[in-house]
């Protein structure tokens, strides 16, 4: 399937003051931007075909990959000047660009991109500022068991505040960890029809409109994650993803061990 990628907001919680600064899915995450990241995601479970949905910061999206190196993150043999690449990033990548505006609504950016999805039944969206190990291929396979027209990967509450119940007076009867709440989280993965496009009005949201309309029919299939979802939504997020990464901790990086059985087979 095609997966669409929201990558053109401004990142207001992650910008500096600089004019040109870089747009958060290209903030770096170990030697590769966080967008990369996402994609390489989508990529090992066989949805190689990526639609970019661009505004802010376009220019720098569409220069990362028009100059990509792909020794920056692979293995590889140099012999008498030839660099020979033990496996390969995005070679079997299909990017197409779209300029989606720079103030669009993340509906209005995916009814921007609609022609470029040609008649594909169902696709693949993403925010592109979140890393997860989901189970792209298990959550493809519920949906459609679902008989649902839309899907979303659902999260734990993700918030280190608490949640007090108190009186009228002012007495505190309860202090629970939001953590602990019994409701999910909009996790930012979602497989869609077709007919989302017929719930999102101009200038709409995909969630809010779209997504709301098909949960008021019983039409919306949640899926309930409960392994690693870490968003990079903020500076501290980001740099904790990547700290994480140049550790060796890194879960949402799903396709590692399939890159080292390929390089094991190499002669």
């Amino acid at each position: 399937m095609k997966v669409v990628l929201f990558c053109g907001g401004y990142g207001m919680r992650m910008r500096n003051d600089s004019a040109d600064a870089i747009p958060k899915p290209l903030q770096m995450v170990g030697p590769r931007p966080l967008l990369w990241h996402v994609m390489r995601y989508y990529a090992h479970f066989g949805h190689k075909e990526f639609v970019l949905c661009l505004g802010y910061g376009a220019e720098h999206i569409k220069n990362f990959f028009l100059s990509y190196q792909e020794a920056a993150s692979n293995d590889f043999v140099m012999h008498n000047g030839r660099v020979d690449l033990l496996h390969s990033d995005i070679n079997d990548w299909k990017i197409t660009f779209v300029d989606t505006g720079l103030e669009s609504a993340i509906g209005e950016r995916l009814r921007r991109v609609r022609p470029h999805l040609d008649d594909d039944d169902y696709f693949l969206a993403n925010y592109a500022d979140v890393l997860s190990d989901a189970p792209m291929d298990e959550i493809v396979t519920k949906f459609h068991a679902s008989g649902a027209a839309a899907s979303m990967l659902i999260v734990p509450p993700q918030s280190s505040f608490h949640c007090v119940d108190v009186t009228d007076s002012g007495e505190v009867k309860e202090i629970t960890p939001v953590s602990k709440l019994p409701i999910w989280e909009n996790g930012g993965f979602f497989v869609l029809s077709q007919e989302i496009f017929d719930l999102l009005p101009p200038g709409g949201d995909l969630v809010e409109d779209a997504c709301g309309a098909l949960a008021a029919q019983g039409r919306l299939f949640g899926y309930k994650h409960m392994g690693f979802w870490k968003p990079a939504d903020t500076f501290k997020e980001r740099a904790e993803l990547d700290a994480g990464y140049h550790k060796g901790v890194r879960p949402w990086m799903v396709w590692e061990d399939a890159d080292k059985d390929t390089a094991t087979e190499l002669p």
